[in-house]
This record gives structure tokens, sequence and C-alpha cells, in this order.
């Protein structure tokens, strides 16, 4: 089975976190960030989203406040321009050809992974979709990783997982898969994916059919 990270490699959804993090800026009476700017922490969650758009840390007494404000925003504008990353839709069909099963394991919560997968028509194709909050310990813990398989009922030795952070990485390799960098995603300049031990790396989609 081939399990795929959601944001920065699956889909492309940081034109729409982008957006709704500069509604937030709006609301603060900041001024709009470039999508240059913010797409690097577009893996890396509403943690990293505040990290760039108000300097927050969640150490900060208000993070969870402007969190909770953040979601809410994103909830709303979600589906607004999700997009495959270039390759994908070629490399999912070629695996269903070859009667590959693959899914998505995200910490992106469920309540914006189902219908965000549902919108680019991806939820009925998949095998399954783990959400970071279906298990008590999200990315880096292996837990999602492995509910995934179990679901499945794939072994996790005969897994891949592909994803563009540390997290992703460090999860495959807790849960005993093989895992593949997506350079193509959500990298940051001060990111070494090189030394995050990972069996394989890839810049575009469709090299990963090189490695199965």
């Amino acid at each position: 089975m081939i399990l795929f990270d959601l944001d920065g490699t699956l889909v492309d959804t940081a034109h729409d976190l982008a957006y709704a993090l500069n509604l937030q800026r709006l609301r603060h009476g900041l001024v709009e960030l470039s999508l240059e700017v913010i797409r690097p922490y577009a893996s890396h969650g509403s943690k990293g989203l505040l990290a760039v758009g108000f300097d927050l840390t969640v150490d900060d007494a208000d993070f969870a406040e402007m969190r909770d404000e953040y979601l809410a925003i994103y909830d709303q504008v979600l589906t607004r321009q999700p997009i495959l990353f270039d390759g994908i839709a070629e490399l999912l069909i070629s695996l269903e050809a070859k009667h590959i099963p693959w899914g998505v394991v995200t910490n992106k919560p469920r309540r914006f992974t189902q219908p965000l997968m549902h919108s680019i028509g991806l939820l009925a194709r998949a095998a399954c979709v783990v959400s970071g909050d279906d298990a008590p310990r999200p990315k880096p813990y292996p837990d999602t990783l492995l509910m995934a398989c179990k679901q499945v009922d794939v072994n996790p030795a005969q897994c891949w997982y592909v994803g563009d952070a540390e997290r992703d990485i460090q999860a495959g390799k807790a849960a005993g898969m093989r895992t593949v960098v997506a350079l193509y995603g959500y990298l940051a300049e001060t990111d070494q994916p090189a030394a995050w031990g990972a069996d394989r790396m890839i810049n575009k989609p469709l090299d990963f059919l090189g490695l199965i």
C-alpha cells in the first residue's frame, strides 16, 4: 500500500490555507502576506501558520483563541481552490491499474480532511483516510499510520509513506514503513530533507513509479 500525507504531498492546499490566514490578518488590522511567504509553513498546521502570520507560539496566552479563530475561517474556505499536484492524478490512476491500494494519513483534523478529499473526488477512491485526531497521538508518532494499515489489513513493512515534512519521515520509520520525501512539497529553505533518513526522495509525483 502507498500512503500519502495530504497537504503538500497529495494536494496543493497552500492557496486556501494562505487565504484563510490573510483573512484573519485583515481582521486584526494587518496587511496580507504573499503566498510565497506563507507556502513553506503550509504543512505545519495552525501552529506553523500562526507563527508566520502572527509570530505566535503555543506558549503564548492567546494562541488557543487565535487558533480557533483561524480554524473557523479555514472551515469556510477549505474547498475554495484545492488542486492536485502535477502528476498526482496520473500516479493514482497508475497505482489503481496495478491494483495497489493507496490512502491518506494526515495530521489535518477530520472535520477538514473529509470535505477536502470529497471536493477533489478522492474520498471514495482511497483505501483509507486517517486524520490527525483519529488517534491519541498524530505524527511524528506512528499511531495513525498503523491505524491505516489495520484498516486495509496490510503489513506496515509492505507500505510506503510519502510526505513533505520531517515528522512524516519520522512517523513512517517508526511504523516500520519505507519512506519517501516529496521534494515538490512545502519545504522551507531551512529544511534539510537529506538528513531526515528517508529511503528515497522524489522531485515530482511520477518519480514514485520508478520505486515500485
